[in-house]
């Protein structure tokens, strides 16, 4: 039931179009929506009966601010432009980049045809993406075979080895007229484009012509070509009549989730598929118009000629927004490809299901225990810490992050600590928590929703006074207790008391992965510090060994090892000199035979 201040402002919402931004008990934004009338949709949130995800939204949802707009596509356009910047948790969210590698002609005195992973606004012509390097690699090797351009670095004053193998156009060593290169181009498009037919009649008239004048390995070069071109070009089934570059969007929506379908039609033929699974919150005609613009709103996205989607998306805000037809196919192959697209998202979804049935309990739902056993709102985001040293010796923290249930890497943090230099358990809290929440306050960055320390009430008691006395901030602490064979065993909370979870619940073994990986992740710190500290104390024993060429060492050598196995001369080969080098050698031959 939505409380009275969300009751009081959905009385004030107007019938325009625009963006609505649904906020947690934190405020931050966690879901982005757009709507053609923000009443309506905005009402229906907390007006009608959900399901999955969008009863969890709701759930989560303690207030909200609209924007309004003058049209549906500046609603559109905002929707997008709000979701990257806020990137809210509830939203379908798009890894930046494709990874997917392109064919480019430069533009330039002396053009190149090479493979890209980056596409830039610098003049040059683009074709792709390919479904991998290696695709795209052998189409440009037949076509440097065939139509070459530049293979070399430019003039140098003698023809380069490609020229004389006939793969170069011979700028190493002369002046190339732009119309032999426009030629060449022209029909390297045109290849590109889907124009097979082409380059197997140039082929087979030249080996005609080569076998004429006796020149038989010549034809046998030009044969095995042509080849070539039937196994590595032809042997892809040709699915359209024309070679207009095409995508074609399709989905399939069931149970909460939304399965999306894209083929990218390219030379005639099924170049690529990509598939999404995502938790669906608006409606999916909705979700679909945002992932499309999403999708083309990427870094190396290249639109193509025409887009196919499915008729009850709005065809007419997409087509003005991407400034590409956007069409839905009544008849004929592009009908049945858009049918095809369909029928694999829904086969993809419906394989999935139970294994997300299965995900969803093991993070999701081990999430929301161990919140609820804790007596705390739902959250997302976890962060652990453990601290690890040797004997009081170097001493340093590591941090890691669990998203809904599973370990987030990227966000993995490593500290040395710079206060602290004997086994201090509530200090080494105190610089830790300091460092991690005063830099995420600085770059106004989401803090999580709870702080698990691997340690009991000291450390909880550190975390929470340097939060709330030093930082001003109010984050849930928790400790992570191991019992007498070191296996987790409880939460406890700032109150010194224990939070039993069931040994057999999935939040009790969330636990036990976020205890042992935070373990794991500080003790492989501990041991790479460890080892270089090592490595460094060993060498500045050795007379003449100071700073600068101890880093120089290490730099270089990384090891104790490769250094003693290092020569003089290879020592003398980074500035140190021969005197310094034998001493070294000398030093380190007698530590070895200890």
């Amino acid at each position: 039931m939505a409380s009275q201040h969300i009751e009081n402002k959905l009385k004030l919402l107007p019938d325009l179009p625009g963006c609505y931004l649904m906020k947690d008990i934190n405020s931050r934004i966690i879901y982005v929506g757009k709507a053609k009338n923000l009443k309506n949709r905005v009402r229906s949130y907390f007006k009608s009966a959900h399901e999955g995800k969008t009863a969890k939204l709701v759930s989560e949802i303690r207030d909200f601010e609209t924007i309004i707009t003058s049209t549906d596509k500046e609603a559109f356009l905002l929707e997008i432009t709000l979701i990257q910047k806020h990137k809210p948790y509830y939203n379908i969210k798009l890894k930046q980049g494709t990874g997917y590698p392109y064919i480019k002609i430069t533009k330039e005195k002396d053009p190149q045809i090479k493979i890209v992973s980056q596409v830039k606004k610098d003049g040059g012509s683009y074709f792709g993406p390919y479904p991998n390097v290696y695709a795209a690699t052998e189409t440009m090797q037949l076509l440097q075979k065939i139509y070459p351009l530049r293979r070399c670095s430019g003039y140098q004053k003698r023809p380069c080895l490609y020229y004389h193998m006939g793969q170069c156009l011979g700028a190493c060593f002369q002046e190339v007229p732009a119309e032999i290169y426009a030629k060449q181009v022209k029909k390297i498009k045109s290849f590109l484009n889907g124009n097979v037919g082409q380059i197997k009649k140039d082929l087979t008239a030249k080996m005609e012509v080569a076998a004429t004048n006796l020149e038989f390995e010549r034809a046998g070069e030009l044969r095995d070509q042509i080849r070539y071109v039937e196994m590595t070009v032809e042997k892809q089934k040709i699915i359209s009549n024309d070679n207009t570059p095409r995508d074609i969007f399709a989905y399939y929506m069931d149970k909460g989730w939304l399965s999306i379908q894209i083929f990218s039609i390219r030379q005639a033929r099924l170049m690529k598929r990509e598939k999404r699974l995502f938790p669906c919150i608006d409606t999916p005609q909705a979700e679909m118009a945002s992932f499309i613009l999403q999708f083309y709103n990427q870094k190396n996205r290249i639109l193509p000629k025409e887009v196919l989607v499915p008729k009850d998306l709005d065809q007419d805000v997409l087509e003005e927004i991407l400034q590409v037809p956007i069409r839905t196919p009544q008849r004929g192959s592009k009908k049945s490809l858009l049918e095809l697209a369909q029928k694999n998202a829904r086969l993809v979804l419906e394989e999935k299901f139970r294994l997300l049935e299965l995900d969803e309990r093991k993070t999701s739902g081990a999430m929301d225990e161990i919140m609820t056993a804790l007596n705390l709102p739902s959250g997302h985001r976890i962060e652990a810490f453990d601290h690890s040293h040797l004997q009081g010796t170097d001493v340093v923290s590591a941090m890691v992050c669990f998203i809904d249930g599973r370990p987030e890497k990227s966000e993995y943090r490593k500290y040395k600590l710079t206060t602290v230099e004997h086994a201090d358990e509530a200090q080494s809290t105190r610089e830790v928590i300091y460092r991690r929440y005063r830099r995420l306050l600085n770059e106004n960055a989401s803090l999580p929703d709870l702080i698990l320390m691997d340690g009991a009430q000291i450390q909880i008691e550190a975390a929470k006074d340097v939060l709330e006395n030093q930082l001003g901030i109010d984050i849930p602490v928790a400790g992570m207790v191991k019992n007498d064979r070191h296996k987790t065993a409880d939460l406890m909370t700032g109150d010194d008391q224990k939070v039993n979870l069931d040994p057999k619940s999935e939040g009790f073994y969330l636990l036990q992965r976020i205890q042992d990986e935070v373990h794991r992740f500080a003790i492989s710190f501990h041991r790479q510090v460890r080892s270089k500290n090592s490595l460094a104390s060993r060498l500045d024993k050795i007379t003449g060994v100071g700073p600068k060429t101890r880093n120089k060492l290490l730099r270089n050598f990384s090891s104790l090892n490769k250094i003693s196995q290092a020569s003089v001369a290879d020592l003398q080969k980074i500035g140190i000199n021969g005197k310094l080098a034998q001493t070294i050698k000398l030093s380190l031959g007698k530590g070895d035979k200890k």
